[in-house]
């Protein structure tokens, strides 16, 4: 069964006495457990000279979703640093079996409303060219279909043989053009303060198809896990007309079946293990089909 890793007042106390040689905290740094993550153990770390996050990965967890690669994350916080819209990297390494990255603490609270100024931010990260080494994403309606194949293969419910029979049929050819993407944009990931939006948790980004980015932010069932309710009709056009790019835009709501195919496959797989208010999900994107 996946749980994510039990909570804790404080990091290991070995963990913060090796940052503290580190000179990345002083003896003084005071520890408050942050909430929202549902996977690693994630501290803010309080200090006088501005506070930080301390993020410990949960090493046990297989997620057929999201990935959950430290590495990746930091590779991006560095990379995508002068950007301005992810938070500042300390420093990155590992505690025993695990990973952890340290990073400047975001000002802000999780998004939720304005859909056209997430649309301007992910435009905004899919323009960018880089040299960057991620993981290929889903490309095109086939691969969309194999990964919700090979996510049902972990469930066991009747449910399953429902939605494999619940497939979209339109096929959609992959992209010609792949960029960086975050891969986990939802709402608890857009931290706001102002009109200032920042990108966190990036420990599953991938070279794909941006409507996979723009899919996941608008998904029913992330919405309502991560701000409780999904959007309306006019943000979600709201959003798409902010990103800007006609042609994506289309091409997201041709796919847009097969995305709401796949992400209800995640919500019973979630829901079959230990995550039961991914039930409510599921229902939303089986309505969404």
């Amino acid at each position: 069964m996946t749980r994510p890793l039990p909570e804790t007042p404080a990091p290991p106390r070995d963990l913060v006495d090796h940052l503290c040689v580190q000179g990345l905290v002083s003896a003084r740094a005071r520890f408050e457990t942050l909430y929202g993550g549902r996977t690693n153990r994630v501290w803010k770390v309080l200090e006088d000279s501005g506070d930080k996050v301390l993020k410990l990965y949960n090493t046990a967890l297989r997620n057929p979703l999201f990935r959950n690669d430290p590495e990746l994350e930091a590779q991006c916080l560095k990379t995508l640093g002068p950007e301005g819209f992810v938070p500042r990297l300390r420093d990155s390494g590992r505690y025993k079996d695990a990973h952890w990255v340290f990073y400047d603490h975001a000002p802000g609270t999780p998004w939720q409303e304005g859909a056209d100024k997430v649309g301007a931010l992910l435009r905004r990260l899919h323009d960018l060219t880089l040299s960057f080494s991620a993981p290929a994403g889903c490309n095109g309606s086939e691969d969309l279909r194999a990964h919700g194949v090979r996510i049902l293969q972990g469930c066991s419910s009747e449910t399953r043989h429902k939605l494999l029979e619940q497939q979209p049929v339109e096929t959609v050819a992959p992209a010609k053009k792949t960029c960086l993407i975050h891969g986990d944009p939802v709402a608890g990931n857009i931290l706001v303060a102002g009109t200032n939006l920042t990108l966190i948790d990036w420990q599953c980004p991938a070279l794909g198809d941006p409507t996979e980015d723009l899919a996941l932010f608008l998904s029913p069932a992330m919405q309502r896990l991560y701000r409780g309710a999904a959007l309306a009709k006019f943000e979600e056009e709201q959003f798409l007309n902010a990103y800007g790019d006609p042609e994506i835009a289309d091409r997201y709501l041709r796919l847009k079946p097969w995305y709401a195919w796949r992400m209800a496959t995640y919500c019973l797989w979630r829901a079959e293990n230990g995550a039961p208010d991914y039930a409510e999900g599921l229902k939303l994107e089986a309505a969404a089909l």
